[in-house]
């Protein structure tokens, strides 16, 4: 049974945020603006699935107490198993909607993609990634942003940073950080052997500026020109932006756009998500330390996916899960892979809360 007190609980939350975010007082903060507003988008799917489970409930019972009217009473019965099947849907997907949430989940996402081993293959594959999810993107009405790339000679793509805007991208993008790995003949290939190459791919939450703040000297900026592949020139002004957090060392660059203030907006943006992410591990590594979750936790350095042309077959290694659909998938329909892995994490949670 689901945990009526509890969804009861959400919808006053949910009342409350309402009312919260008509306050003029909250109006004049955007972060605690931001903060209610994810909030509410969190809650909100429940409280409105926990109402129409209600509702469905009342009509149920209604045509239940109308089986023996002589005039309704087929009607009732012709209705009814409509009206339990989806209330029992509704039940299962309140319970998932119910699984301990990932704050980020709502957020926009940075997608990081890289060349790894293979040379010029694998930065051929990188290029195949990018336009993979760019067009899976699309498809879910998303908004893509070119922040930095880097070309390589044959085509290929080194690396490319990219920010992906939309309703609860996180959510289906985070699964896909890791390593994949490609097997096909490379066009370069006249003995028509097939070679492995490998990419990594980084998915990373968008932070706001709110959650990650610079104190004074923090940050170096380090202004150059900017080069394309080959190392000629782009332009002729000192428009490539590389920042520098001096406690972490971590440092972005961006060159990509000819202004040097739009590169170092993009510089700092993906430095701040860079920046939370590493904070979020040293919580996540505390929680797992401290409770010792049975919950699945991905391995960005692990291998998660291999693309296999030559069977046009796609094998998923974290679920055992096995395509021969590679050519769709690698035209972006990304949908039942990514459902599929969902749904894997999903019962590691119940499983987890179940051992609890």
């Amino acid at each position: 049974m689901i945990p009526t007190q509890k969804l009861e609980q959400f919808q006053k939350r949910l009342a409350e945020l309402n009312e919260l975010l008509c306050d003029p007082e909250v109006l004049a903060s955007p972060a605690r603006m931001n903060e209610l507003n994810r909030e509410r988008s969190q809650i909100e799917p429940i409280v409105s699935a926990f109402q129409r489970w209600k509702d469905l409930g009342s009509q149920i019972d209604d045509n239940r107490a109308m089986l023996s009217d002589p005039e309704l009473g087929d009607l009732a019965k012709e209705e009814l198993p409509a009206l339990e099947n989806e209330r029992a849907q509704l039940h299962d997907a309140i319970q998932i909607l119910l699984l301990p949430q990932d704050p980020n989940d709502q957020r926009n996402t940075i997608l990081e993609i890289r060349g790894g081993t293979g040379g010029e293959e694998a930065a051929l594959f990188a290029a195949d990634l990018f336009r993979m999810y760019s067009r899976y993107a699309d498809a879910q009405g998303w908004k893509v942003e070119l922040l930095n790339q880097s070309e390589a000679s044959a085509g290929g793509l080194k690396e490319v940073v990219a920010l992906i805007s939309g309703k609860a991208v996180y959510s289906r993008m985070k699964f896909e950080s890791g390593v994949h790995r490609v097997q096909r003949v490379p066009s370069t290939e006249t003995q028509g052997r097939v070679h492995t190459s490998t990419a990594t791919v980084a998915v990373l939450p968008e932070a706001d500026e709110i959650d990650i703040e610079f104190a004074d000297g923090d940050l170096r900026f380090d202004i150059s020109a900017s080069s394309g592949p080959g190392g000629q020139a782009v332009n002729t002004t000192n428009s490539s932006v590389q920042v520098t957090h001096l406690p972490s060392g971590i440092s972005v660059r961006c060159m990509d756009e000819r202004s040097q203030h739009k590169n170092k907006a993009k510089a700092l943006k993906i430095l701040r998500s860079r920046l939370l992410e590493i904070e979020e591990q040293k919580q996540d590594h505390a929680i797992r330390d401290e409770r010792r979750s049975q919950v699945k936790a991905g391995d960005r350095s692990e291998k998660i996916r291999t693309y296999n042309f030559p069977q046009n077959r796609l094998t998923d290694h974290r679920i055992n899960l096995t395509l021969y659909k590679l050519d769709k998938v690698i035209e972006g329909e990304l949908t039942e892979l990514i459902d599929a892995v969902v749904s894997d994490h999903q019962a590691a949670l119940f499983a987890a809360q179940a051992d609890s």
